[in-house]
Formats: structure tokens, C-alpha cells, sequence
């Protein structure tokens, strides 16, 4: 497929993100921006979450990691249901109840100033690293397949890309992203379905033949029973159920979603079928990598560098110019859902959290706006920079690179909130911080040296679960109970 069809290609569709972002951003005012007069409809919500939720990640990432991983991360996929039953009975009606337009403002009224810093802190460190990666790991797959024949450098590259967001989303902000990531996860979806379309025909089969071919091949273990081993099924069971709780029921960026919707219970119907749909959407993404595979082995194929490289390098070289055109607007939509709806929760957060503009009073709203606009163009600059900073240091795949990094900056908010929802007690506000620093050090070095203390067990995702322990232990003994 030439460089020039791709490129047309990435156009036309930042031109139709960009018509659609004209249509839903007039009239908006900061409230637009931040909770889109809690106006959204829910089944919009809902459908777009489902792109937000998978993103670059999972349409690269999980594709690849089916040789190493086979199909045990369904097992964490079944863990979101539980997860997201918590969010919708326990998080959003405490959300509704308080008004948030940041969730982490629920911090300052429970522990204090020191608490709700911290807790705004650990998003913004979270979501920007988390965003990054995920921007990272598309931006890179065009760089090497379009951007690189032109002789544009990866720097530049980024910033074209992080410019085109920061321009369809710094007026609208939540309003504009909940039907942008509607288009988006259609066209994710839409794509990989006609990737599985392509493979059963390169290898002359129906779809029944390959659904066999994908269910008797060694890919398809879901259950691993091996206590020791990193995907145990019951550590990602659980960890699957409070990763959904911490990225999703306790991040701005994924709640902000949530709280544009009109009522407490239509946020709630938003949440419950969001779950649900995830489970056949990643077994197909799962059952994509599982095809590939299969279709790599047959024909002789071989891929170079990461897992990651599975899925492009079979698309874009071996599949067809339709298949590539296909791939490529797939891939596109994932890098857009990563980065725009981040963009604004990091915009919300540090505008409400950090600057406060939502409590000075004496600001106009005409003043409010140019701060968020100024706040939207910085950190925009920001995920710049710590995207190209990746570049030098990517080496293994990014999904478990995400989670990593989720179970050290998300840990302590999962402690935070759920000492504040399940405890009557309150902690010594100055204290805090600390505490948030020593329980992700301490998981640090328990992970590292996991195999020679605990007999040749290998920490996986469940490093969330006892970053939060930590953090909620930790909380425990710097408290008193409530006069």
C-alpha cells in the first residue's frame, strides 16, 4: 500500500472528526467543556466508551500478545463485570449525589486539601503516561508506514497529530468527545471485523472454519491453574475487577463520560452495558490475534520486533491495498479515542484540581475559558514531550507496560477512595502524600525481587490490589476516628 493512499486516507478522516466537532462544539461554554450540560445521551455514552476503553492498546497490543498470553486476558475481561457493577452501585451515585465536575474533589471534602491533591496528582501522572503509551504505540506503526517515506522525523510527526486533537476538542471538550468517540469505535470495530473477512479468505476458509481453526489451536487457553504463573486465573480475575474500578471508576478521564450523562440512571444503564459489551469485543480482538497467528504460521511469515508489530505488518503487507485502507482508518480512530478524551479530562482536572478555577469566584467565565485554553494548549505540549521521550525507551509490549505502570500510580487511589467510602475515620491530612509515595516504592521492590521471597511467584496484575492494601494500611495507622 503506498505511503500517499494512507496519508489521503488519515486526512479525510481527521476532516470528517473535525465537521463533527464543528457541529457539537457551538454555544459551548466552560460547562460544555467539562460536563457537556449533562446532557449526553447515555446509549452515546456508552457506545463511544467502548473505543475509549480499548484504544490503540487493545486493537495493537492485545492482537499481539495472544502468542504469549494466549486468551488469559478474558479472564481479566470477566473481572470488569464485577468491577463495573461496583462503579455503577457504589461511584457514580456518590458522584451524582456531591455534583463533581472532578471526582478527586470528593477527597478534599472527606480528607482534606493534602488528600485531594494527591489523589489529582496520581491522575494526572496516571493518565499522562497512560496516554502517552497508547499514543505512542499508533503514532509509531504510521511513522514507520507513511510519515517515514516523507522523510518526516517521529518529533514532528507527534506534533502534527497532537495539534489536530488540541484543535477539534479545545472548544467543545466532553460535548464534542462523546460523539467523536462514537465514530471512532464504529470505525475500530468496522475494521477489525473486515480484518477477520480478509484472513479467511487469504487462507481459503469460512468463517466457521477459522472460528474451529482459532478454537483447537494452543492460542485459545483461557485458564491457566499454574498459582505461580502471572496469568492465574484467579489473579486476573481480580485484578480485572478493580483495574475497571481504578481506570475507570476512579479516573476523570473515563467518569467525565459518565457525568455528562443526563441523570444518575441513565449513567448507570451507561455503565452496566459497557461491561457487558466488552466481553464479546475483546474475545474478538483476542480471536483477530489468535487469526493472525495462524495465518502468520501458514504462510511462512516473519515478524519483526515487538508482539506489537503482529497485527500492522500483517495488514499493511500481506493482506491487500483494501485491507491496509481498512487497518489504517482502524488505526487512526484508536490513535484519536486515545488521545482526545484524555486531552480533556487532563485539561479538566488540572484547570479544576490544580487551579482551582471552579472556586474563585472572583474569575468572569470569560476568565475561566482562557485559562482552560491555555491549560488545553500546555498539556497538549506536555504529552508532545513525553511521547517522543518514550521513543527511545519502547521495548516491550505496551499493554503490559500500561498495567504496570497502572498498578504503581493507580494503587493509591484505590486506597484513597476506599478508605474514605469504607472507613468512619480521618486520616492526618499532611501525612498523606507520604503515605502515596511508600506504598508504590515498597510494591516496586516486592515485584522486583517477588521470585526469590515468595518461593518463584511472578507478581502480575494483582500489583494493583496490594498497592491499594498498602495505601489503605498506611492510612489506617496515620488516622482517628471522626469527632
Amino acid at each position: 500500500m503506498s505511503a500517499q493512499l494512507i496519508l489521503y486516507s488519515f486526512l479525510a478522516y481527521t476532516f470528517m472528526l473535525f465537521l463533527v466537532s464543528f457541529i457539537t462544539a457551538r454555544k459551548s461554554d466552560n460547562e460544555s467543556f467539562f460536563l457537556g450540560n449533562r446532557k449526553s445521551p447515555w446509549f452515546v455514552v456508552a457506545y463511544g466508551m467502548i473505543g475509549a476503553s480499548l484504544s490503540g492498546v487493545t486493537f495493537i497490543s492485545v492482537t499481539g500478545w495472544v502468542e504469549d498470553a494466549r486468551f488469559s486476558y478474558m479472564m481479566v475481561v470477566f473481572g470488569y463485570l464485577i468491577g463495573y457493577f461496583a462503579i455503577a452501585k457504589v461511584l457514580l451515585p456518590l458522584y451524582y449525589r456531591l455534583q463533581l465536575t472532578s471526582i478527586y474533589t470528593y477527597l478534599l471534602d472527606r480528607f482534606g486539601n493534602r488528600s485531594y491533591k494527591t489523589g489529582a496528582f496520581y491522575f494526572l501522572l496516571s493518565r499522562v503516561i497512560g496516554a502517552s503509551f497508547r499514543m505512542f504505540l499508533v503514532i509509531n506503526v504510521l511513522q514507520i508506514f507513511v510519515f517515514d517515506v516523507y522523510g518526516i522525523p517521529f518529533w514532528l510527526t507527534v506534533v502534527i497529530f497532537m495539534a489536530l486533537i488540541n484543535l477539534y476538542t479545545f472548544k467543545g471538550g466532553i460535548k464534542t468527545i462523546v460523539w467523536t468517540d462514537m465514530v471512532q469505535t464504529t470505525f475500530m470495530l468496522t475494521s477489525v471485523l473486515l480484518t477477520v473477512y480478509f484472513l479467511k479468505d487469504q487462507m481459503a476458509m469460512t468463517f466457521g472454519e477459522l472460528a474451529r481453526q482459532v478454537k483447537d489451536s494452543e492460542y485459545s487457553q483461557i485458564v491457566f491453574t499454574d498459582w505461580q504463573d502471572k496469568h492465574y486465573f484467579l489473579k486476573e480475575f481480580f485484578s480485572g475487577a478493580f483495574i475497571a474500578i481504578v481506570m475507570t471508576g476512579l479516573d476523570q478521564d473515563m467518569m467525565q463520560k459518565n457525568l455528562s450523562c443526563r441523570n444518575l440512571r441513565d449513567a448507570q444503564k451507561n455503565i452496566i452495558s459497557l461491561s457487558w459489551i466488552l466481553v464479546p469485543v475483546n474475545f474478538l480482538f483476542l480471536s483477530l490475534g489468535a487469526a493472525l497467528m495462524i495465518f502468520v504460521r501458514e504462510k511462512g511469515i516473519e515478524i519483526t520486533g515487538t508482539s506489537d508489530s503482529l497485527f500492522p505488518q500483517v495488514a499493511l503487507r500481506h493482506l491487500g491495498p483494501v485491507a491496509a485502507i481498512v487497518f489504517i482508518i482502524g488505526l487512526i480512530s484508536a490513535a484519536y479515542s486515545s488521545a482526545d478524551s484524555a486531552l480533556t479530562a487532563l485539561t479538566t482536572s488540572f484547570s479544576v484540581d490544580v487551579l482551582g478555577i471552579n472556586r474563585r469566584k472572583n474569575l468572569s467565565e470569560k476568565q475561566r475559558k482562557n485559562i482552560r485554553y491555555k491549560v488545553h494548549f500546555g498539556i497538549t505540549f506536555l504529552l508532545i514531550l513525553v511521547i517522543v521521550f518514550f521513543k527511545s525507551i519502547n521495548n516491550d509490549a505496551v499493554i503490559s507496560e500500561l498495567f504496570t505502570v497502572a498498578g504503581y500510580t493507580y494503587g493509591p487511589l484505590l486506597g484513597l477512595f476506599a478508605f474514605g467510602l469504607f472507613t468512619h475515620m480521618q486520616v492526618r491530612d499532611k501525612w498523606v502524600p507520604l503515605v502515596a509515595i511508600i506504598s508504590p516504592a515498597f510494591c516496586y521492590v516486592l515485584s522486583k525481587y517477588s521470585t526469590e521471597l515468595f518461593n518463584g511467584y511472578k507478581f502480575g496484575f494483582e500489583l494493583l490490589i496490594l498497592n491499594g492494601l498498602l495505601t489503605f494500611a498506611g492510612l489506617l495507622m496515620l488516622s482517628k476516628k471522626q469527632d
